[in-house]
């Protein structure tokens, strides 16, 4: 088997782009990619392309309509909020295998507006019943577990949107680049308690695009801007009894991130970087226990004593995370990737966290699947 290198990454500015298509978004993203890998799309094997709203409609061909039909393989690829994430795990299993030297992995999406989640459309719905299936609701209980289980305050979860909104403030891609103070959070529209307006992930539309090849190919191309996948996992949510009403962003993590480190040969405390899926303020707060960040309960502790922002012991979220730069649900997966390689490579510019050499990424897709991938510094 050969080891899968990352030669090529960009995406677009995270906004609103009414007159534009997703196939459009993604086509530009990748050939954004393909200039920064140096290579053009008749050089590319094999393409796969998550998207969550409008995967169903060929995605994948509707955007080698856009920027050149080669005849290659083309693999679409829906997995909710990890569909982006499940695009380049896709692609990193096909060049690893030795099947294919070059591959694509785009992430693309325009999101609906208002708020996403809530019931089926037919049969029984747990909303009313067990509660609220709108995700705003969903990770607000989440957080009231924590804060139940370890004394974890609402000013708390609300310091991860401060930083994160402060990081964004140095993204050019970010939706948000304005900074918002704790009182400017805490004083938001109230969603669903503990999380107001501010704590929540900006619905936007953007795509991301990465150019995956073979150690054989990366050398040919040079190793100097290169950077190696070393760990990729993927895992579904498992049964557990509480699953009916509530449910769990913890264990499909944990699962995900296990695999992840294992194959890396890597844990928790070799990270330099993290990009993590915070959906929700709360989310994040979960997600620093659940990657191994931290010690059981002492996630609120990492935020108040400056751990996760840019220049303490693990940075998380550097690029504004999906509270400030945005959550175009297909595109998110692959845009947090592209983040760490533009970290590990020295060229995050404001934000750049120094000295980088190994980075995590990782996504939940709500009730079906998380993905985490562990990048390193060829």
């Amino acid at each position: 088997m050969s080891d899968a290198y990352i030669i090529g990454a960009d995406m677009i500015a995270f906004g609103r782009y009414p007159d534009r298509t997703p196939a459009q978004l993604g086509g530009e993203a990748a050939l954004m990619a393909l200039d920064d890998a140096g290579l053009t799309i008749d050089q590319v094997d094999v393409a796969y392309t998550g998207s969550s709203f409008t995967a169903g409609h060929s995605m994948c061909q509707q955007i080698m309509r856009e920027i050149g039909q080669t005849g290659m393989p083309c693999v679409n690829v829906s997995n909710a909020c990890a569909s982006g994430a499940t695009a380049v795990r896709e692609a990193f299993i096909a060049v690893k295998s030795g099947l294919y030297d070059v591959a694509l992995a785009i992430g693309t999406e325009m999101n609906p507006r208002g708020m996403l989640g809530g019931g089926p459309s037919a049969g029984l719905t747990p909303e009313g019943i067990f509660g609220s299936g709108s995700m705003p609701s969903v990770f607000a209980e989440c957080g009231v577990v924590h804060a139940e289980k370890y004394g974890t305050t609402m000013e708390q979860f609300a310091k991860i949107a401060v930083k994160n909104r402060k990081h964004g403030a140095m993204n050019p891609k970010a939706k948000y680049q304005t900074e918002a103070s704790l009182e400017e959070v805490l004083g938001s529209e109230m969603i669903a308690y503990p999380l107001t307006k501010l704590m929540c992930s900006a619905n936007v539309d953007g795509a991301a695009a990465l150019v995956i090849v073979s150690e054989k190919k990366a050398k040919e191309l040079g190793l100097d801007r290169a950077v190696k996948i070393a760990g990729s996992g993927l895992a579904s949510d498992p049964w557990e009894a509480n699953n009916p009403e509530l449910f769990d962003p913890n264990s499909v993590t944990r699962l995900a991130a296990k695999q992840a480190f294992d194959m890396a040969g890597l844990g928790p405390e070799d990270l330099d970087v993290v990009e993590l899926h915070d959906c929700f303020a709360t989310a994040e707060m979960l997600h620093y226990e659940n990657l191994g960040l931290c010690k059981e309960g002492e996630a609120a502790r990492m935020i108040e004593d400056g751990e996760v922002v840019l220049g303490g012991r693990i940075p998380v979220n550097v690029s504004g995370g999906l509270i400030a730069k945005g959550h175009p649900i297909g595109a998110t997966g692959v845009a947090n990737i592209v983040e760490i390689v533009e970290h590990l490579r020295g060229e995050a510019g404001k934000r750049q966290v120094e000295g980088a050499r190994v980075g995590l990424a990782h996504v939940l897709g709500f009730g079906t699947s998380s993905a985490v991938h562990i990048l390193q510094k060829a």
